[in-house]
């Protein structure tokens, strides 16, 4: 027996259960992407760290540079309440969507990660701003 079948799978309706729950709170670069590309974008794009001088350097197109330290109810009050934001960082090294992505939630936003972050946008060959 290898190591992938060890520990027998889950039943398909934990499955089913587990990938819903994952992509209602993730995305990933491709998707963001495609929504950017097809002009889809029915969510704010959010750039959560660095500073204002890194994020003019290299951020994704049509981002907002809004660091989670800075994310407060008035701020937040810029945009409608079921407003979905996509959060991202510098990558799979950095917690700064969480920090941003669990910001919004108390705050009652939806929010989703963009997993992969600057990193994965670059690994992916795509275009910076």
């Amino acid at each position: 027996m290898s190591y992938v079948s060890d520990i027998p799978a889950a039943t398909p309706d934990v499955a089913l259960r587990h990938f819903q729950h994952r992509l209602s709170v993730e995305t990933d670069c491709a998707d963001v992407h495609a929504a950017l590309a097809a002009d889809e974008k029915d969510f704010v794009l959010l750039h959560v760290v660095g500073s204002a001088d890194a994020f003019n350097r290299r951020h994704l197109p049509g981002a907002i540079h809004l660091p989670h330290r800075l994310m407060t109810a008035a701020r937040m009050a810029e945009w409608p309440a079921d407003t979905l934001f996509v959060v991202y960082c510098a990558g799979p090294h950095c917690n700064g969507a969480d920090r941003a992505a669990l910001k919004l939630a108390q705050l009652g936003r939806p929010v989703k990660i963009m997993i992969g972050g600057i990193t994965g946008w670059a690994d992916e060959g795509l275009e910076f701003a």
